[in-house]
């Protein structure tokens, strides 16, 4: 029997500049940062760019970073957050 961690990162916050907070699940914020990787990939972090594939990026991007310059002063900042049960 799995157990589960009421403290799992499943869920996570997400700020951009000039816009409400959103709240997303693991799978939502990947796939955010997928469509980021593809859109500005000359903006991602040496560590990230390595990363084989666009799957590979965005996981590396969510789990070793929790921000990206969009553009110039322009950043997106993710949190992992605990939601209680």
């Amino acid at each position: 029997m799995a157990s589960t961690s009421m403290y799992s990162e499943d869920h996570f916050v997400l700020l951009l500049p000039g816009e409400a907070e959103q709240i997303l699940s693991a799978t939502e914020l990947t796939a955010q940062l997928k469509a980021w990787v593809v859109q500005y990939a000359d903006a991602l972090p040496q560590d990230v760019a390595r990363q084989q594939g666009v799957d590979a990026q965005a996981e590396a991007l969510r789990e070793g970073s929790c921000e990206l310059e969009l553009e110039p002063g322009r950043n997106a900042q993710w949190y992992a957050i605990r939601l209680e049960k």
